[in-house]
């Protein structure tokens, strides 16, 4: 059985065209060593076999997208300076820019087979903006480096970022991805192994709100329109069971999202 490191070099960044047919191939890593990624909190010392057992389940590996800038297609942000950060809004070097939207921040806490915390991992994460664009690839911001950052786990097994509610561009639904990477050296190296690639799912009623009610979102109500869970080439083989993020807020005051990932 391939193992997920080697699942996620050969899938790596080879475009949207390539992403359906190898997502068929996704559950073959069931089992495997790698990440799992829950909706449940952290789970305490008191955390029953049953919940044990759920949290050393591993989360489907996914493929990057053609946008990933780690080196695989194309530019290399992760050994920029400037990269590790909280606060992926502004563009950062020449560019100053910061992309507007609905204030989005968003949580992934790491833990380990025990369901303790996993500390000092780094989590490389990037998304589109509310026009469904992609920093240093899409028309319009190809000079631009803003929403992708990296983080270090704290004490507890958490990276935090502050962001934008990302747009729907058309065929997929709304999303997030990740690298998980074993240390910050690893992350910011450039030849750093990946632990794994995966994708955050946005829920679609508190999507629907964003798009609805905020400025600069219009071409996302249709795009979300015309895509279910169901039909995605990432989520649609188990309606995203492990990957959907709690999300709570208003388009007003902004929103939080977590989820939850063992290693």
């Amino acid at each position: 059985m391939q193992d997920n490191e080697a699942f996620v070099r050969e899938v790596h960044d080879k475009g949207l065209a390539y992403d359906l047919p190898v997502m068929s191939r996704r559950r073959m890593l069931a089992g495997v060593g790698g990440v799992a990624i829950l909706g449940a909190p952290l789970l305490s010392g008191a955390a029953s076999d049953a919940a044990v057992a759920a949290c050393a389940a591993e989360v489907d590996s996914e493929t990057a997208g053609p946008y990933p800038a780690d080196g695989s297609n194309g530019p290399n942000v992760r050994v920029q300076s400037g990269i590790v950060r909280s606060d992926i809004r502004p563009s950062f070097g020449t560019s100053t820019t910061v992309a507007p939207g609905v204030p989005l921040q968003f949580s992934l806490t790491v833990l380990n087979s025990a369901c303790t915390p996993t500390v000092g991992a780094a989590i490389y994460a990037w998304h589109c903006d509310r026009a469904g664009r992609y920093s240093l690839y899409s028309s319009g911001v190809t000079t631009e480096n803003y929403l992708r950052g990296i983080q270090v786990t704290s004490a507890s097994g958490t990276v935090t970022f502050t962001s934008i509610y990302p747009g729907c561009y058309a065929g997929r639904w709304p999303h997030i991805h990740f690298e998980v990477y074993a240390s910050l050296a690893a992350a910011t190296s450039g030849s750093g192994p990946i632990r794994k690639t995966s994708q955050i799912a946005l829920p679609q009623n508190v999507s629907q709100t964003v798009y609805t009610s905020a400025t600069g979102y219009s071409q996302s109500v249709t795009n979300l329109s015309r895509i279910t869970l169901a039909r995605d080439m990432v989520f649609g083989d188990d309606l995203a069971a492990t990957q959907m993020a709690s999300v709570t807020g208003s388009v007003s005051a902004g929103y939080v999202a977590n989820l939850t990932i063992t290693v």
